[in-house]
């Protein structure tokens, strides 16, 4: 996953050409701000609590590897 912060809103931007979901969230990417904006995005439109959402890579990067666990 694709995640591009600081943006006018979040939401999903498509897909790359390899498949891999981009999504904009509106959330600077300090402290967290960003990654916690985009768990809470994935879990309202997947329809899952958010605890169940882990960034498995990419904490400080663009490209993330989420996991939602059952």
């Amino acid at each position: 996953m694709k995640v591009i912060p600081k943006s006018s809103k979040t939401e999903l931007a498509g897909y790359l050409p390899d498949g891999t979901w981009k999504v904009k969230v509106a959330a600077p990417p300090e402290k967290g701000k960003a990654n916690r904006a985009l768990c809470e995005f994935l879990a309202e439109k997947l329809g899952v609590a958010k605890s169940r959402i882990r960034i498995v890579t990419g904490e400080t990067s663009a490209l993330k590897r989420i996991r939602i666990e059952d």
